[in-house]
């Protein structure tokens, strides 16, 4: 199996961030962001992705966390991308429901090489500790315009938006796990009839 890292560097007028991941790794994870409750639902994606995420960033927030938010969004789908490479050998698609208490999520991913979200989150409130919930859009639209994966993510019950928002991290997590695990059974074949994806 190939040396699934990567490390990337997105610097801008707004942010300057750095992502490092192991696809292979043990759900090891270090953040400095400056916005405590996304590094609570990115150690979510490492835990429970089995993946190894480091992520450095400093930008504007005395403006608001946008920029931040959906430029690590879509740096994490750039490291993600460079370091699932061909993708040869790998299952392709993952699945997970996940609950917390009365919240319950599922979360579907394909990694198609096509970049789509359809997203339906019906949260209960507007923010969760001053964190505007509305900007986990932009984080998981950065993420596939970059990383070129399809996923669908859909938040089946709850009336805590904290627990809504938990449900879908630990969901995508437990799918992109899946999602990028070897498969014997397709051993340096790639997994699409079209022979590349």
């Amino acid at each position: 199996m190939a040396n699934r890292k990567a490390r990337v560097e997105r610097n801008t007028l707004e942010t300057q961030i750095t992502v490092e991941i192991d696809l292979d790794g043990t759900g090891k994870s270090s953040f400095d962001t400056g916005v405590p409750f996304l590094e609570h639902m990115m150690d979510q994606i490492a835990r429970h992705g089995l993946v190894d995420l480091t992520i450095k960033s400093t930008g504007d927030l005395h403006i608001d966390d946008h920029h931040t938010v959906e430029d690590v969004g879509i740096t994490l789908g750039q490291a993600f991308k460079q370091a699932v490479g061909d993708k040869k050998g790998i299952r392709r698609y993952g699945h997970a429901y996940v609950p917390l208490d009365e919240a319950l999520s599922r979360v579907v991913i394909d990694l198609s090489g096509r970049p789509g979200l359809i997203m339906d989150v019906p949260y209960t409130r507007a923010s969760v500790g001053g964190f505007d919930v509305d900007l986990f859009a932009e984080f998981f639209q950065g993420f596939v315009n970059h990383s070129m994966v399809t996923l669908h993510i859909d938040n089946l019950k709850g009336k805590n938006t904290h627990h809504q928002i938990e449900t879908v991290f630990k969901a995508f997590g437990r799918a992109l796990r899946m999602a990028i695990e070897m498969d014997e059974r397709m051993a340096g074949i790639t997994p699409s009839t079209k022979g590349s994806l």
